[in-house]
């Protein structure tokens, strides 16, 4: 009798710089493994085809849509949530330039916004509105119409540039969007992955404060 159990992957990945260890099937996604292993729940779950957005993370210093990231292309990656963005200083910037223009009305949508915008910002912090609205076409929101993000990502340049001018990492307060972004303990592990490591610093490339 033929076995159909599905083939089992030995994984080690990064998580908000916490070291996994898992094995779990290759056909698994990343967004299902982020949510229902790790709790890490900021990736959420909409068209699960990769068009909206809204389980955007960084892996390997790119956004991606974590629906379309499959187990098997994890081993070695270094992943960052929306619950780790908070140790990049870029991040904790846009965080606050768009709480400041009020961008989100729901907030299903907020962390995918956020965790594109901060990898556009780490590779080109002076971008201009075309460059935010090339980079922000693959995130879908219901509720705002766009502006209200468009101008919290114009903002996020300003502030920018202003920290630039007078040498400072500390951003205005984003406390507003903790709620949005469902901050939740990066650390935290069930089921098939295991921490092997503390938490470590997270920094990606382009964000040397």
């Amino acid at each position: 009798m033929s076995d159909n159990s599905p083939a089992m992957l030995t994984l080690n990945f990064s998580v908000n710089g916490v070291r996994h260890h898992c094995v779990m099937p290759a056909s698994r996604r990343l967004a299902e493994i982020l949510r229902d292993d790790l709790g890490l729940t900021a990736a959420r779950t909409a068209c699960d085809i990769g068009r909206c957005g809204a389980c955007m993370v960084l892996w390997n210093h790119r956004p991606v849509n974590s629906c379309l990231i499959m187990a098997w292309q994890l081993d070695g990656a270094e992943i960052v949530t929306a619950e780790g963005l908070d140790t990049i200083p870029t991040a904790r910037i846009v965080k606050a330039a768009l709480t400041e223009e009020n961008a989100f009305q729901c907030g299903y949508c907020a962390p995918g916004f956020v965790v594109t915008l901060t990898a556009l910002l780490l590779e080109r912090a002076t971008a201009s509105e075309r460059d935010i609205r090339e980079a922000l076409a693959g995130n879908l929101c219901r509720c705002t119409g766009y502006h209200s993000i468009l101008r919290g990502a114009s903002r996020a340049v300003a502030m920018l540039a202003e920290r630039t001018a007078i040498g400072s990492s500390s951003p205005s307060s984003a406390s507003g969007f903790t709620n949005s972004l469902s901050l939740i303990d990066a650390s935290s592990s069930a089921g098939p992955c295991t921490p092997i490591s503390p938490n470590a610093p997270i920094t990606p490339r382009g964000d040397s404060s």
